[in-house]
């Protein structure tokens, strides 16, 4: 039987809200959306649920508290960056690897554009496109244009990964689209078949942050 002082220990543990935020984003990773109820939570921290509603409400709250430490620790690398372009490549790259590793984050922030963690990242857009000389009349339209194509290829790519088997080989799997995509007809498909044997090997993040150059080159020209 546990002594008191183990079951103050952990009560104190599960009073801290960071640690349910901390539990909650493992039981995200593991099960996703799905797997996080409070009496999983509860169970997680050794804990009873009243102790878990005294410090979050509801799950959206802790959904939201969760992707908010999750791109918390994105924001920390951003604004090490001194240069605005380096800068806005960090964040995406992060918020990138962030919902590659954590694939229920891209789901919140999708569901939730009004949760803080969405409007870290839309307002670390906002600040570095106003350092990079974007007008001010164009900073609404490049911080939404970079939000949404950073948030669509980012959870893309989390789904693509969650749909293929455990273990698959990646490469396997490209190539035998890539076959695919050669066996149409040339003529209806002409640039599918020109890009067909680039498929197997090419790299996702690589590809992510390109269009991310591309996005900031035409932002700059604009300007």
């Amino acid at each position: 039987m546990p002594t008191r002082t183990e079951r103050a220990e952990r009560r104190s543990d599960a009073l801290s809200k960071q640690r349910i935020v901390e539990a909650a984003i493992e039981i995200l990773d593991a099960g996703g959306e799905a797997a996080l109820t409070f009496r999983a939570l509860a169970a997680h921290l050794a804990t009873g649920s009243g102790a878990i509603y005294w410090h979050v409400a509801s799950k959206q709250e802790l959904l939201a508290a969760a992707a908010a430490d999750v791109i918390e620790r994105v924001m920390a690398e951003v604004v090490r960056r001194k240069e605005p372009r380096k800068a806005i490549r960090a964040l995406a790259g992060g918020v990138f690897d962030a919902i590659d590793a954590h694939p229920w984050v891209g789901t919140q922030l999708a569901q939730a554009p009004w949760e803080t963690a969405l409007l870290q990242i839309f307002e670390a857009l906002g600040g570095q496109l106003r350092a990079l000389g974007v007008p001010a009349r164009s900073q609404f339209d490049a911080a939404c244009a970079l939000l949404n194509y950073i948030l669509g290829i980012a959870a893309q790519n989390a789904a693509n990964a969650r749909a293929q088997a455990p273990g698959a080989d990646r490469a396997a799997v490209l190539a035998d689209v890539a076959r695919r995509w050669q066996s149409l007809d040339a003529a209806a498909w002409p640039f599918v078949h020109q890009v067909a044997a680039q498929l197997p090997a090419h790299d996702d993040r690589a590809q992510f942050l390109a269009g991310i150059d591309w996005l900031l080159d035409g932002m700059v020209a604009r300007r």
